[in-house]
């Protein structure tokens, strides 16, 4: 489908990036080549915020949500909205495998951490601001720990997260100031995905 036959609400735009990335990971591409030419795709997916549906960017008054899109069959990579309320944050973590953050709506603050050599966590240079249509990545190789905050205390903000395996099954760490490493395995908020598949209501192709 071209992108112009696509209508407002349609989650057209989904179902394309998990093509194009399925068919970018069949190709075998080393870590690099997946991070600049998946962080394209998913750049692309991002620059339009009329597809992702409201059930699934509601915030939740306490903490952020971390809601599942898509979760290819192979586990070779998730797709998640991360849900911001206002001053939202997380703690200091990693994330183990490769990821690309794409800015949805709103913004986000990402402080990059390096550890030291007992372990505490040591800030790296500026934190990045995230605006709608620009992409971050992250893994063990480019820099793997950091803390993500909502740029707003007064209004929600969504980015979209992909990751090189079944992100909410992975055990991964979240770091204490002074070092102190705790394991934690992340799940998701949503118990239901949506349907990207469902071509019925699209336009027919002449």
């Amino acid at each position: 489908m071209s992108e112009t036959s696509i209508q407002p609400g349609s989650l057209a735009p989904l179902r394309e990036f998990i093509t194009a990335l399925s068919a970018l990971l069949d190709q075998k591409p080393d870590e690099p080549r997946i991070l600049e030419e998946g962080g394209a795709l998913l750049a692309r997916l991002v620059a339009r915020d009329d597809w992702l549906p409201d059930a699934y960017a509601q915030p939740h008054p306490e903490y952020y949500q971390q809601v599942l899109l898509h979760c290819d069959s192979a586990e070779r990579f998730s797709i998640v909205s991360f849900v911001w309320g206002p001053g939202q944050r997380t703690p200091i973590h990693d994330h183990t495998v490769w990821g690309l953050i794409g800015m949805l709506r709103g913004a986000e603050y990402s402080q990059p951490f390096a550890l030291d050599a007992a372990g505490r966590p040591v800030p790296q240079g500026e934190g990045v601001r995230l605006e709608p249509g620009q992409v971050e990545a992250v893994s063990p190789t480019v820099g793997d720990v950091h803390r993500v905050h909502n740029a707003y205390d007064d209004r929600v903000s969504v980015s979209i997260h992909v990751y090189g395996a079944n992100i909410g099954a992975v055990r991964r760490s979240v770091y204490a100031e002074d070092g102190t490493r705790k394991a934690f395995i992340s799940g998701y908020s949503n118990q239901t995905l949506p349907n990207p598949w469902d071509r019925s209501r699209e336009p027919v192709q002449s």
